[in-house]
């Protein structure tokens, strides 16, 4: 007897080809979960990292001399009868060759 002409393999077959392509669990829909679970994994581990940076940076900001150093880094504050000079060198700077 002939393996091709045996009903139960033959079913078998069609069977195996059903549950790996066809079926609404297949194989193709698991492995494109695990994917996106993989690609949400990461980017779990991304934002864990940032919210640990911004509780560092918020804890450098409770305090008076973190909030002073940070307005005038960022904001150019300054105090009373003081002058800020920004120092800018030719390479930082914008021009047309390197926009």
């Amino acid at each position: 007897m002939k393996w091709y002409k045996n009903i139960y393999i033959i079913i078998l077959i069609m069977f195996g080809v059903w549950m790996v392509f066809f079926d609404t669990n297949s194989l193709l829909s698991h492995n494109e979960v695990n994917q996106e679970r993989n690609k949400l994994e990461d980017e779990k581990t991304y934002y864990r990292k940032e919210i640990v940076k911004d509780k560092k940076a918020i804890k450098k900001l409770t305090n008076e001399d973190g909030l002073e150093t940070f307005a005038r880094e960022k904001y150019y504050m300054k105090k009373e009868n003081e002058d800020i000079y920004i120092i800018e060198y030719a390479d930082s700077l914008k021009t047309k060759n390197n926009e």
